[in-house]
């Protein structure tokens, strides 16, 4: 069974590919680069080198969100018009647990991964691993770091915090939590597309033509439109 991977959500650009129980290639870039001019051809230079033609794949995964708007938006679409076109199924993993699997598969404790989401803001959950399997402990949401460090303290356990954006937040999260919250290394902060693969190789397959990401919260402009559309109602 051969598995394509995409992540487009952040600034990471992931492509994966995994063959049953090996991981035959992976490209990670962490670049401000635009996604849209870069992702095709990184999928065939890839399975070029890999040397797996389209045909051969058997299912797509993709990271759904949260983290960029456009960034989400560009590999969904990608993902979901190669399924859609090679008839194979699709499936859709959290961004933030491709980090949390990244990073934290031999933590143990708690792993929390964050993306940037401005203002004071992040996009973070929190997961755990055993018997090495990941679970969720927490919904992935959109919350101030300083209302996420409290909750976090309230835990048991040591935290594992991971995420190329963690030095925006990182004192304010020392600051709260002191010795129990760990920080993962500046190589375990980009989320792998293998693991990608991996996670989503047994999650349920999802029509391409319904499926949609999960930005959590609108995008700015898409907000201001909707409010503006209430706003002519209510004249």
């Amino acid at each position: 069974m051969k598995i394509l991977s995409i992540d487009t959500s952040n600034y990471v650009l992931g492509i994966g590919l995994l063959d049953g129980n090996q991981v035959m290639g992976e490209y990670i870039s962490n670049l401000k680069k635009n996604h849209s001019v870069r992702v095709m051809p990184a999928i065939q230079t890839l399975m070029n080198e890999c040397n797996v033609k389209p045909a051969e794949l058997s299912k797509i995964v993709v990271a759904k969100g949260p983290g960029s708007y456009t960034g989400v938006r560009i590999g969904v679409t990608i993902a979901k018009t190669l399924a859609w076109t090679l008839n194979i199924p699709l499936t859709g993993v959290s961004s933030l647990e491709v980090l949390a699997a990244s990073s934290g598969r031999h933590f143990n404790g708690f792993v929390s991964p964050l993306f940037d989401a401005r203002r004071g803001q992040i996009y973070t959950g929190l997961y755990q691993f055993e018997e090495g399997r990941i679970s969720s402990i927490m919904e992935d949401q959109l919350i101030m770091t300083t209302d996420w460090a409290p909750k976090l303290n309230e835990l048991s356990q040591n935290i594992l915090i991971a995420g190329n954006d963690l030095p925006l937040h990182q004192d304010i999260l020392k600051e709260i939590l002191g010795d129990k919250a760990v920080f993962a290394e500046i190589t375990e902060h980009n989320p792998r597309p293998a693991e990608l693969a991996l996670l989503g190789r047994n999650k349920p397959d999802e029509d391409p033509h319904h499926f949609v990401p999960n930005y959590i919260r609108l995008a700015e402009a898409e907000a201001k439109w909707l409010e503006s559309q209430s706003n002519q109602k209510n004249k």
